[in-house]
C-alpha cells in the first residue's frame, strides 16, 4: 500500500498536526484505493462524498489550529451492522438492503466527534452469522494474502487492477474470516487506518487472525452497543481492527465509556489508556489452558504457540498450564444461546415498518411469511428455525436453561484462573491459517463456525477482553496469530502484553508503494 496509508495513526496524525500533510490528501489517497480494491468486495457502501466533506472540515480545523485530536482527518471504516445516519446499513442482507437509519450508532458518533473520516461501510456475513464473510447477500470478501496476484499487485510501482479482477474471478483465494471480514480487508489493504467490527463469538479476532491484524474485543459493556444491530445481546461488543496495538488504543480511547442510551454499558467513567513503549513482562504470570490444545490444531499454530511461550519465558514471565474444564462444552452452549437470541432479535423483520417488503397482498400472515422467506438468506433462516425450536415450551428447560447454567460454569472457569494468580491467558485464535475458499465452503456454515469459533467464543461467554496478535507467516505465506485474554476491565494489561509481543515478533505487513495515489 502507499507509504502514507501504511503509516500508523500516530505517524499520520503527527504530520497533520504539524501541517506537513492535509487530511484531504490522505482521504484522496484512501478514496482512490477503495476504488482500486473493489474486486475484493471489502465494502458494501463507499461514502466518498461524506469522506471528502469530513476531510475538508479537518483541513479547516488544521488551518485554524483547533484539531479535535489524534483521529482528526484519519480515514476509518465501519462494519455494515452499525447504524449510520443518511447511509445504508444493510447487515449484508436483502432484508435491510434499502434501510437508511435516522441516527448514528454511539461508537460512530464518537469517531465523528473525534474527527474520524468515514470511508465506507464494510462487508460481513449476513447479520453477522458466519466466520468467513462468505455468506453475505453482496457476495464474499476476498483475502489477498498468499495470492498469485499479491506480488504483482502489492509489491510493484503501479497498480494492476486487471490482475486483481482476474484473481477475484477464481475461487483459489483464501477467506478473510468473519463475520467482520470486510473491515479486516479494508484495514489490511490500507484503505483506512482502522475499522470497527463487531464480536459476538470471535467475529473481530477471527478475521484479524487470517488477515494479519490486531483485533481487539473489549470487556462487555466498556463500549456502547447502541446502534449496533444485535445478534446476541449478552455477548455482542464493538470490536476494533488495526495494523498495530497503538492504533487500537487510540480507537478504544475514542469510543469507550458509559452511554445513557445503552443499558448494558458499564456506568463508570472511562480513563483513557496510555501504553508505554518500554514494557516489562518479567513479572507476568501466563496461563496456558490445556483444553485449548485440541487434536485438530495445525502443527504450525502449535509451533507458533510454543515459540511465544518460550519468548515470554526467556523474558522473565512465568508460564504455567491451567485447566478450564468446561471449555469443550462452550461452543455448543454458545451455539444454543446464539440461535435463541437470533430467533428473538430477528422477529421484528416482518416487512411492515422498515426493510424489505414482499409483494404480497392476500393477508398479513402471508405477507410476513413471504417477506421473511425472501428477505433472509439460507443461514439466517436456519438459525431462526433452530432458535425457535430451542425456545419451545417443551424444549426450553432442556436447551436454553441448561445452556445458561453451562455459561455460568464457563465464566467460573475464568474466575478460578484469575483467582489462582494468572494475569493473562495465551491461546490460539484460530486453529489453522486462513482456509482456501473452496475448502471452506465444502463444509456448511454451522460446521465451520463450530471449528472457527472454538478458541474465541469463550471470552464472549465470560464477557472478558481478548485480543488477536499476528505472529509470523506460515510456510504458505499466510498469517499465523495468537490470542491473549485478560480479566474484565484489564485492557491496559492486555494491550501492554500485546504491544510487547508485537514489538518482538515484527510481523510483516502488506506493503505497496505508489506515488500516484497522491497525484
Amino acid at each position: 500500500m502507499n507509504k502514507l496509508l501504511a503509516a500508523s495513526i500516530k505517524e499520520a496524525s503527527q504530520k497533520i498536526q504539524t501541517g506537513e500533510l492535509r487530511p484531504s490528501d490522505i482521504t484522496k489517497a484512501a478514496v482512490k484505493l477503495t476504488t482500486i480494491i473493489k474486486p475484493l468486495n471489502a465494502y458494501i457502501t463507499v461514502t466518498h462524498e461524506t469522506a471528502k466533506e469530513s476531510a475538508e472540515n479537518s483541513d479547516i480545523r488544521q488551518k485554524n489550529n483547533n484539531l479535535l485530536g489524534k483521529l482528526d482527518g484519519i480515514p476509518i471504516a465501519v462494519k455494515d451492522n452499525y447504524c449510520t445516519k443518511g447511509h445504508l446499513t444493510t447487515c449484508a442482507s436483502k432484508m435491510l438492503s434499502n434501510f437508511v437509519p435516522t441516527y448514528d450508532a454511539t461508537v460512530y458518533q464518537q469517531l465523528k466527534d473525534s474527527g474520524g473520516v468515514l470511508i465506507g461501510k464494510t462487508n460481513l456475513d449476513e447479520f453477522g452469522m458466519g466466520s468467513g464473510t462468505t455468506d453475505s447477500y453482496y457476495g464474499p470478501t476476498k483475502n489477498l494474502w498468499n495470492s498469485d496476484v499479491l506480488n504483482k499487485y502489492y509489491s510493484c510501482n503501479s497498480y494492476r487492477n486487471e490482475s486483481l479482477q482476474e484473481f477475484c474471478k477464481e475461487d483459489s483465494w483464501h477467506i478473510a474470516g468473519g463475520s467482520s471480514g470486510g473491515s479486516a480487508i479494508a484495514v489490511a489493504t490500507g484503505t483506512c487506518y482502522a475499522a470497527l467490527g463487531s464480536d459476538s463469538g470471535g467475529s473481530t479476532r477471527n478475521p484479524a487472525s487470517y488477515c494479519g491484524l490486531i483485533g481487539l474485543k473489549p470487556t462487555y459493556g466498556l463500549v456502547s452497543r447502541y446502534g449496533l444491530i444485535p445478534l446476541v445481546n449478552s455477548m455482542d461488543v464493538p470490536g476494533i481492527l488495526t495494523r498495530n496495538v497503538d492504533d487500537a488504543v487510540l480507537i478504544l480511547n475514542a469510543i469507550a465509556g458509559p452511554d445513557e442510551a445503552d443499558s448494558t454499558s458499564i456506568r463508570r467513567e472511562y480513563v483513557p489508556l496510555s501504553i508505554p513503549d518500554t514494557i516489562d513482562v518479567s513479572n507476568l504470570r501466563i496461563g496456558i489452558p490445556k483444553e485449548y490444545k485440541v487434536t485438530n490444531i495445525s502443527p504450525e499454530i502449535q509451533a507458533c504457540w510454543d515459540d511465544i511461550c518460550l519468548l515470554l519465558k526467556e523474558s522473565g514471565a512465568s508460564i504455567s498450564t491451567v485447566s478450564m474444564p468446561h471449555t469443550s462444552y462452550s461452543i455448543m452452549c454458545y451455539t444454543i444461546l446464539n440461535r435463541c437470541d437470533i430467533a428473538s432479535n430477528l422477529a421484528c423483520y416482518d416487512g411492515m415498518e422498515y426493510g424489505y417488503r414482499a409483494d404480497e397482498w392476500n393477508s398479513i400472515s402471508e405477507l410476513y411469511s413471504k417477506t421473511r422467506s425472501e428477505g433472509f438468506g439460507k443461514v439466517v433462516k436456519e438459525r431462526i428455525l433452530v432458535g425457535n425450536y430451542f425456545l419451545l415450551e417443551e424444549n426450553y428447560e432442556e436447551y436454553y436453561i441448561k445452556a445458561m447454567k453451562m455459561r455460568r460454569l464457563i465464566s467460573n472457569d475464568f474466575d478460578a484462573v484469575w483467582d489462582n494468580n494468572i494475569d493473562i491467558l495465551l491461546t490460539p485464535t484460530t486453529l489453522t491459517e486462513a482456509p482456501n475458499y473452496n475448502e471452506f465452503i465444502s463444509l456448511d456454515n454451522q460446521t465451520q463456525c463450530l471449528i472457527q469459533d472454538y478458541c474465541t467464543q469463550p471470552a464472549n461467554m465470560a464477557g472478558i477482553p481478548a485480543i488477536n496478535v499476528p505472529i509470523k507467516l506460515s510456510q504458505n505465506g499466510l498469517p499465523l496469530s495468537l490470542q491473549f485474554m485478560a480479566p474484565s476491565l484489564e485492557e491496559e494489561r492486555l494491550l501492554s502484553v500485546a504491544k510487547w509481543v508485537e514489538a518482538n515478533v515484527k510481523f510483516p505487513r502488506l506493503e505497496l508503494t505508489d506515488s500516484a495515489l497522491l497525484k
